[in-house]
C-alpha cells in the first residue's frame, strides 16, 4: 500500500464518508464473489454447462482481486466491514444458484442487473473523488471499467432473452440498492 493511501482524506471528502465507500465496494465486491460461486456450483456440475462455469470463474477472479484491494484498503483507511457480511455471503451465494438453476440466460441477468447497479455506484464515486482522493478515484475507475466488462458479457451471452428479464432485473436491482444503504451504515 503507498504513502498517499494512508493519508487522511484532502478537505471535501470527509474520513466518514470514505469509510462508507470503501465498506460498501468491499460488500459489493464480496457479494460478487458469492454470487459467482453460487452459480459455479451449478454450473459446473455439468458438462453442457462447463463453459459459462469457467467464464464465471473468470470472472469471480477479477472480482477476488477487486475484494482483496478493499481488504488492504480497510485496514489501511482504519475502516471496519460490514456486519453485515455473513448476510450478503449467503444471500449472494444464493441468489447464485437460484439465478443458475433458472438457466444461462437467467445468470446474465443477475450479473447485467448486479454490474448496472455497480457502474453507476462506483461511477457517482469516481465524481465525488476525483478532485480530492485521485489515487482512490483511479482504483475505482478501474474497478468500473471490469465491472463494465463484466456486464457486457452478460448482455452478449443472452441477459435480456432471460424468462421474466424485466422482473429478475428488477428485484436484483432493488436488492442491489438497498444492500449499499444498508452497509453505508451497518
Amino acid at each position: 500500500m503507498s504513502k498517499a493511501a494512508k493519508r487522511p482524506p484532502r478537505p471535501g471528502v470527509s474520513a466518514a464518508r470514505i469509510g462508507e465507500m470503501l465498506r460498501v465496494d468491499h460488500a459489493g465486491e464480496y457479494g460478487a464473489v458469492a454470487i459467482y460461486k453460487g452459480q459455479q456450483a451449478v454450473f459446473g456440475l455439468s458438462k453442457k454447462t462447463r463453459a459459462i462455469a469457467a467464464q464465471l470463474s473468470h470472472m469471480e477472479a477479477e472480482e477476488q482481486a477487486h475484494l482483496d484491494a478493499f481488504d488492504d484498503l480497510l485496514v489501511a483507511r482504519g475502516v471496519r466491514p460490514t456486519a453485515m457480511t455473513p448476510i450478503w455471503n449467503v444471500a449472494g451465494y444464493g441468489l447464485g444458484v437460484v439465478t443458475a438453476l433458472m438457466g444461462e440466460k437467467a445468470a446474465h441477468a443477475c450479473t447485467e442487473a448486479v454490474e448496472n447497479v455497480i457502474e453507476q455506484h462506483y461511477g457517482a464515486q469516481v465524481e465525488e473523488l476525483k478532485d480530492s482522493e485521485p489515487e482512490l478515484s483511479a482504483t475505482f475507475a478501474q474497478f468500473r471499467e471490469d465491472e463494465l466488462a463484466h456486464r457486457d458479457l452478460a448482455v452478449q451471452g443472452g441477459a435480456k432473452e432471460a424468462a421474466g428479464y424485466p422482473v429478475l432485473s428488477a428485484v436484483i436491482t432493488a436488492g442491489c440498492r438497498a444492500a449499499i444503504k444498508i452497509t453505508e451504515k451497518i
